[in-house]
């Protein structure tokens, strides 16, 4: 079995090796550096499979990095660490091409939950999108934005249609309300968290028998949605 490779980038000591020895004892291959430049040098030069990067770093802020890295045609995922809570630093990472957030202080399960949910799509990222799905007795043509259900055919709005299909790509995986904000909107909308809830709940109107006990798109409190069936 092939250990899967993480690059570590934090200039805290202890978080630092805190957070390997978690990684290590998790099954994966650990690389760490404490610099913005050295951690820009490695991801450039070696091959991982996703980086962990803070934000506030000693000669390249996170943000710098992520972009240099991203207009070098650098395409591994990134998951973002920082000690702010403030949502335009959250834009600003997933703008300069991050892929998750994450905020210290954070518990260790959900950083592994983090990492595993991106591993995951990682090597799916240039699949074709779905062009229909059949779950529950519902039929949906993303292409023609609109599901049949019951011998209905029902319309979904493009954004309705955008959000199911990215939901039910990542089925069983729990999807955060700023990762829906940043694939399903690209920030186009206002980046606040109802927008992706008004939303949720039209979907259910359409496609959950008893939509106040929905079986299809399922509430993970605290962490976002996840489509199962």
């Amino acid at each position: 079995m092939i250990r899967r490779r993480i690059l570590l980038v934090e200039d805290e000591p202890g978080l630092r090796r805190t957070v390997t020895d978690l990684l290590a004892s998790a099954g994966y291959v650990v690389e760490s550096v404490g610099d913005g430049l050295q951690g820009e040098e490695k991801a450039m030069h070696e091959t991982f499979d996703l980086i962990v990067l803070d934000v506030v770093l000693p000669s390249r802020s996170g943000f710098d990095v992520c972009r240099h890295l991203r207009k070098n045609g650098v395409e591994v995922p990134i998951l973002m660490l920082t000690a702010r809570s403030e949502l335009n630093n959250k834009v600003q990472g997933f703008k300069v091409g991050a892929d998750d957030y994450l905020t210290k202080p954070f518990e260790a399960p959900e950083l592994l939950v983090r990492i595993e949910a991106l591993l995951r799509r990682a090597p799916n990222a240039g699949r074709q999108p779905l062009k229909s799905y059949e779950f529950g007795g519902i039929r949906v043509n993303f292409e023609k934005s609109r599901l049949e259900k019951n011998g209905r055919t029902v319309a979904l709005s493009e954004r309705e249609c955008r959000l199911l299909q990215y939901l039910i790509e990542c089925k069983n995986d729990i999807v955060s309300r700023d990762e829906l904000l940043r694939h399903v909107w690209g920030y186009s909308a206002s980046p606040l968290t109802r927008t992706v809830d008004v939303h949720i709940s039209w979907l259910r109107q359409k496609i959950e028998d008893d939509p106040s006990q929905p079986q299809f798109i399922l509430t993970v409190h605290g962490q976002g949605y996840r489509f199962s069936e």
